[in-house]
């Protein structure tokens, strides 16, 4: 017999506690900074760049790891967004306001927030160069600076003409998921266009340009009254040229353990990773689970054995009340959490959207307690992942 200790103990236990202490009634974000410390140290054992979900998640990992007084997170910006809820935000369905937060009020309590902005990363040396003249060092350095916009590369529903214009050469890169959404665009008589890539936009005439990418040079002029625009992104700047980036500028870490390929010390998490998958703050969750186990197995000098397996969920949604959620792998291959087809348009999908998913980014995940949802995939497919 299993003894009860067991049971009862464990990193999904403690996650279950912690929503039993939250109650059902979001907990008040945690007032525990009210800015940078006039006393930064210029040394960390565990340094993290960014302050985004997966630098937020991963220092209060480090945090019962290590000690809060021996982690650090270098982030300039004063507000912290849940950019997923941003969809809703621009249909009109959740309010802007619901959407951030003051960074002081996520850092994890004792850890050191130095508000700056790297400049300069130099992992020879173990250390680097923020915007205010300082030098930090470091023993383990986890890099999660997400991405940048390059906003300057580009220059009533039933009387409505919606023209869908994507650079891609189909809808979703699922085919489960795009078969579903291309259902949904015949229903409503939908214009989608592909290869077609924004290149201008005159906003004096109210006109996008768009260039045929199977026809370098040949554009089209398409008038608008409302100009909804996904930007071209980039790694951020400081890491193009980095040591640590690939040929493409994002940083260069295995695919299985998000451990850098050439620094042992240095990792990273979320957008700002060349891992293989699409850029969610889902796909980010996932990778905080693997990435602690890693840097535990690291910080005993034994070889991580954990894979992360690509995870990343985009929740399409298709209406006021409806969402299509969509969970596959590096393979592109559906990795569904429900034991229903999660390729309908469900209402509980939307109500897990816009109410659920952010009380537990707010409340769960931020505090480093949220992995992701892979031990819920195995016990309602009766352990099969």
């Amino acid at each position: 017999m299993t003894p009860l200790a067991a049971v009862v103990s464990g990193p999904r236990v403690r996650l279950f506690a912690c929503l039993l202490r939250l109650g059902c009634q979001q907990a008040k974000p945690l007032q525990l900074h009210t800015g940078a410390s006039l006393a930064a140290k210029n040394h960390y054992e565990v340094l993290v760049l960014g302050g985004g979900s997966g630098g937020i998640t991963m220092a209060a990992r480090m945090k019962r790891k290590v000690g809060a007084e021996n982690v650090a997170i270098v982030e300039p910006s004063e507000r912290h967004f849940y950019q997923p809820i941003w969809t809703l935000v621009g249909a009109g369905a959740k309010p802007l306001a619901s959407s951030g937060r003051p960074t002081a009020s996520v850092i994890p309590s004792g850890v050191e927030w130095i508000k700056a902005r790297v400049v300069d990363l130099n992992p020879d040396k173990n250390c680097i160069h923020t915007d205010n003249d300082k030098e930090i060092s470091y023993k383990y350095l986890i890099i999660a600076l997400g991405i940048q916009l390059d906003y300057e590369k580009t220059g009533k529903r039933s009387k409505a003409n919606i023209i869908f214009n994507t650079s891609l050469g189909a809808i979703f890169g699922v085919k489960k998921y795009a078969d579903a959404l291309q259902e949904i665009i015949r229903e409503r008589n939908l214009t989608v266009n592909y290869k077609q890539n924004l290149v201008e936009v005159r906003a004096d005439k109210q006109e996008a340009v768009f260039e045929n990418l199977d026809k370098p040079g040949e554009t089209q002029v398409i008038s608008y009254d409302m100009l909804h625009v996904t930007p071209p992104m980039s790694p951020p700047d400081v890491l193009k040229t980095s040591p640590v980036a690939d040929a493409a500028g994002w940083v260069d870490v295995d695919k299985d353990t998000l451990q850098h390929k050439r620094y042992p010390n240095v990792f990273g998490i979320g957008d700002c990773t060349n891992l293989p998958t699409s850029k969610t703050a889902a796909a980010v969750a996932a990778q905080s689970g693997i990435l602690d186990r890693t840097i535990s197995l690291i910080m005993k000098n034994q070889t991580p054995v954990k894979k992360y397996d690509g995870y990343t969920s985009c929740p399409l949604v298709t209406g006021y009340n409806r969402v299509i959620l969509a969970e596959f792998d590096y393979n592109a291959q559906p990795l569904e959490t429900f034991p229903f087809d999660q390729s309908k348009e469900r209402l509980s999908m939307y109500l897990m959207k816009a109410d659920m998913m952010p009380f537990l980014y707010w409340n769960v995940m931020l505090r480093g307690y949220w992995g992701g949802p892979a031990f819920l995939r195995k016990l309602f497919h009766l352990g099969r992942s």
